[in-house]
């Protein structure tokens, strides 16, 4: 079992990055870096943090007696040492990324995560929009097989904080580019600018936490364009700023269309588990309807242009001859 010590650590870090916040605030407004800050969505960020603290705490049992009962029923002890913290570490990556997909690709766990999405800003206030469901959307199961393996409560629980204090600093569009070892092996603001956009070329794409391993492995990876900008937000934006209405919005929608009338079983089941997007009538707003658009879209925009091209170039060919 870890040391107190390193929780503690771990909190102080935590807190002490949220004061890069205000860094980036001043830095920006000095025109010394790039991001770009609304007071509304940052009060709107902070306003959802609380109240993701506040669930987060109220049930956090959730979370401890699914990964103290494997741990009961463990196979084996895996003592805390420095490498079979790496081992966690490295596992818990893994079990991010897959709880990360799943948490797009299906529209009941979306309705948690939606809400770190719903800005339409990126900057390191956006990490604060977290969600206040994720307890109880049944993805915590995920958190089991560490324990169950035979790694202890807290290495699980210290390798979980630590995880998710990386994905603080990626947060950002202060940071171009790292160096191609780094961009290749670690999460970055570069990638995670693409995880964040709603354009249809880059919508759920690097899933992963902090090794993007998981993504070029299971080919999910995008790597982000310099001709198209990401646009951040979520395909529908919300238009607003209440922390209510952003926490709880795609609950809303859910059971909006679970009461529509004349639906099958099937049907409901789809609007409750199918990917986000998805309609009994057809599935144009689902990813892989909207990428299919888009690249019909760019083929028409493409043919516009080489017809257009096609009088020019004869017109030159005329004047040579």
């Amino acid at each position: 079992m870890p040391d107190p010590i390193y929780f503690h650590a771990a909190t102080a870090a935590q807190l002490l990055l949220l004061l890069l916040i205000p860094l980036e605030i001043l830095l920006a407004s000095a025109s010394r870096i790039r991001a770009e800050y609304d007071a509304r969505d940052t009060l709107a960020n902070v306003a959802v943090s609380i109240g993701s603290i506040f669930f987060w705490g109220t049930l956090s049992w959730i979370f401890f007696t699914g990964v103290l009962v494997a741990y009961e029923h463990r196979l084996t002890d895996v003592p805390f040492t420095w490498w079979s913290f790496c081992v966690a570490f490295v596992l818990e990556d893994l079990r991010y990324y897959w709880w990360h997909r799943i948490s797009h690709r299906s529209r009941w766990f979306w309705a948690s995560h939606v809400v770190h999405h719903s800005s339409q800003h990126f900057n390191l206030s956006t990490n604060l929009r977290q969600s206040w469901t994720s307890q109880f959307s049944g993805l915590m199961v995920l958190n089991v097989p560490l324990a169950w393996i035979g790694f202890s409560p807290g290495i699980v629980g210290l390798a979980f904080s630590l995880n998710l204090l990386y994905q603080f600093w990626i947060h950002t569009e202060a940071v171009d580019r790292m160096p191609r070892w780094f961009e290749w092996l670690l999460n970055t603001p570069s990638h995670h600018r693409v995880h964040h956009a709603s354009n249809p070329r880059y919508l759920d794409a690097n899933y992963a936490g902090v090794f993007m391993i998981w993504d070029r492995m299971f080919g999910t990876f995008v790597p982000e364009q310099a001709e198209e900008a990401a646009r951040y937000g979520i395909v529908k934006n919300l238009g607003t700023f209440n922390p209510i209405r952003i926490a709880l919005h795609e609950y809303v929608g859910i059971a909006r269309d679970l009461l529509r009338p004349n639906l099958t079983c099937t049907q409901r089941l789809g609007y409750l588990f199918g990917p986000p997007g998805w309609r009994h009538e057809g599935a144009q707003g689902t990813t892989q309807a909207l990428r299919a658009a888009e690249r019909e879209r760019r083929l028409r925009s493409q043919g516009a242009a080489l017809a257009a091209e096609a009088p020019r170039t004869r017109d030159l060919a005329a004047t040579s001859a």
